[in-house]
C-alpha cells in the first residue's frame, strides 16, 4: 500500500502523533489486504465542510493519486480486519490462508484517519472489512467507525464503506447517513462460479442489500423534494466490483450483468479486476499474470453503455462472446456494423457521431455545436479533437471526404487502423509490455 511509506518518515521529535510498533504492524497487513479492492473511486460526494470541521468533500470529490498498477490509494484504505468466517477460493483473506492476522479496533481507525488527514497524506477514508464472527458484528463496527468520524470529529471528508452481505436492513440504512459512498462486492460475474468458488456466499445475501441502497437513495432524493432539511443517504451512490478471469464467463455475460446492475439497481460504478492468483486452490486457473488488457477493454465497454449510449447485446452477442484484446470495443462494433457508414458529420444526429470511431463525447458536442455556423471539413474535425487516424475511415464531410471504408475488408481496414497504410504486419501482440524490456 502506497501509504506506507509515510510512516517511516515520522520523527517522534518532531511529529506529536506517534504510532506504535504494533499500530505499525497492523497498518502494514491490513493496507496491504486492502489494495485487492479496486472499487475506491470517489467523485460525486458533495459533503460540505461545515461548523469548521475537518475535511472537504464538495464539487469534484476529493483529489486521486495511483499506484503503478493503477489503483486509487488517495484514500486511507484499509480492512477493519483480515480475519474471515468465510472461505473464498480467490481472497487472499479466506479462512484456510495462511496469513499473517491483524484487527483494528474502532478507535485505531478513527484515530489514524484523522492524524492523516491532518498531515495530508490522504483526503478519505476506504473501509472495508474481512468478516468475523458474523456480518451484523462486523457491519456494526464499521458504522462505529464512521459514525465517530462525523459526529465526534465533524469529519467531512470522503468516506466509502463496503456493506457487508448478509447485514442487517437496520445497520446499512445507519451506514448511509455517515458514509458519502455504500458497495457491495459481487465479485464473481455468475451464481455458478459463486456457488463453486464461494459456496458460503449467494448473489441472494449480495443483492437485498443493493437493492436496499438503491431504494434509501431514491427515497432520500424524493424526501429532498418535499422537505428543507433532510439526512443525507450515500450521496454518491453505490457500487461493486466484479473479478475477471477467476471463472469461466465470456464478456458477453458480464457486460450484460454490468447492464443489468446498472439499469436496476442505480450503481454509480462497476469496478472491474482482472484475477490475481494470492492462493493455491484446484478450482481457480492457473495463470501467469492478470489479464489486464481484457479488464481495460470491459472498462472501455463500460463506457460506452454508460456515456454512448450502447446497449449490451450491441457491443457482443452470441457470435461474438468475448471482447477484441487488439482494437478498443467501439471499434471493433464498428468494423462489424461498415454498412452504417461512412457518416456525414455536418448532418447527422447527436447519436450517431457520438458512434464514429476517434470520436469522444467531448468531440461530438463541440461537432453539434460547430456545424451551426459553418461546413466542418477534416482539418476542422482534427482541431476539434477528432482522432483522424481511427475516424477517417468512417465519416465524410458533405462529400468533400469519401472514405474507401467500403472498398476494403475488415481485417485490412483493421491493420491500416493498427499498422499503418502499406503495414504488412498481420498481428498485434495482446500481452502485457514489460516496461523495462530491452528495445530490440
Amino acid at each position: 500500500m502506497a501509504i506506507w511509506p509515510f510512516i517511516s518518515t515520522f520523527k517522534p521529535e518532531s511529529q506529536p502523533f506517534r504510532m506504535n510498533e504494533r499500530i505499525q504492524e497492523k497498518l502494514s497487513i491490513l493496507a496491504d489486504a486492502a489494495k485487492y479492492d479496486v472499487s475506491c473511486s470517489s467523485s460525486g460526494g458533495k459533503r460540505k465542510n461545515e461548523n469548521k470541521g475537518l475535511g472537504n468533500a464538495e464539487g469534484m470529490g476529493i483529489c486521486h493519486s495511483y499506484t503503478e498498477d493503477g489503483r486509487c490509494v488517495s484514500l486511507l484504505k484499509i480492512l477493519l480486519t483480515n480475519h474471515c468466517i468465510f472461505d473464498c477460493a480467490y481472497c487472499v483473506s479466506r479462512r484456510s490462508n495462511d496469513v499473517k492476522r491483524a484487527a483494528f479496533t474502532v478507535d485505531e481507525v478513527v484515530d489514524l484517519t484523522i492524524n492523516f488527514y491532518r498531515r495530508n497524506y490522504i483526503e478519505g477514508l476506504f473501509l472495508s472489512s474481512g468478516i468475523f464472527s458474523s456480518p451484523d458484528y462486523t457491519m456494526e463496527r464499521l458504522v462505529r467507525i464512521v459514525k465517530k468520524l462525523r459526529t465526534e470529529h465533524n469529519f467531512n471528508g470522503y468516506i466509502h464503506v463496503k456493506t457487508i452481505p448478509g447485514a442487517s436492513e437496520e445497520l446499512i440504512a445507519e451506514a448511509g447517513l455517515y458514509a458519502d459512498r455504500l458497495s457491495v462486492n459481487i465479485e464473481l460475474p455468475s451464481e455458478l462460479a459463486l456457488t463453486t468458488l464461494a459456496p458460503e456466499k449467494n448473489y441472494a445475501e449480495i443483492l437485498t442489500p443493493m437493492a436496499q441502497i438503491r431504494d434509501g437513495i431514491i427515497q432520500n432524493k424524493e424526501e429532498k423534494a418535499l422537505f428543507k432539511k433532510v439526512p443525507a443517504f450515500a450521496t454518491a451512490g453505490q457500487s461493486t466490483q466484479l473479478i475477471v478471469g477467476a471463472s469461466a464467463e465470456t464478456d458477453l455475460e458480464i457486460i450484460k450483468l454490468t447492464d443489468s446492475l446498472y439499469q436496476g439497481y442505480g450503481l454509480k460504478r462497476v469496478y472491474y479486476s482482472g484475477y490475481i492468483p494470492v492462493t493455491d486452490d484446484a478450482r481457480l486457473p492457473q495463470v501467469t499474470q492478470p489479464p489486464v488488457i481484457r479488464e481495460h477493454r470491459l472498462y472501455q465497454t463500460d463506457w460506452l453503455m454508460r456515456f454512448y449510449g450502447f446497449q449490451a447485446d450491441e457491443i457482443l452477442d452470441p457470435a461474438h462472446p468475448h471482447l477484441d484484446l487488439e482494437i478498443d470495443p467501439k471499434l471493433a462494433w464498428a468494423l462489424r456494423n461498415r454498412h452504417i457508414f461512412p457518416v456525414d458529420v455536418n448532418t447527422a444526429e447527436y447519436e450517431m457521431v457520438l458512434r464514429i470511431p476517434g470520436v469522444g463525447a467531448r468531440s461530438a458536442k463541440r461537432i453539434i455545436a460547430a456545424r451551426r455556423f459553418a461546413t466542418l471539413n477534416m482539418e476542422t474535425l482534427r482541431q476539434l479533437g477528432v482522432v483522424l487516424k481511427r475516424a477517417k475511415y468512417f465519416l465524410t464531410c458533405r462529400g468533400e471526404h469519401q472514405p474507401i471504408i467500403g472498398e476494403l475488408t475488415e481485417q485490412q481496414v483493421r491493420r491500416q487502423i493498427l499498422f499503418g497504410a502499406g503495414s504488412v504486419r498481420s498481428a498485434l501482440v495482446t500481452q502485457q509490455l514489460d516496461l523495462f524490456a530491452q528495445a530490440s
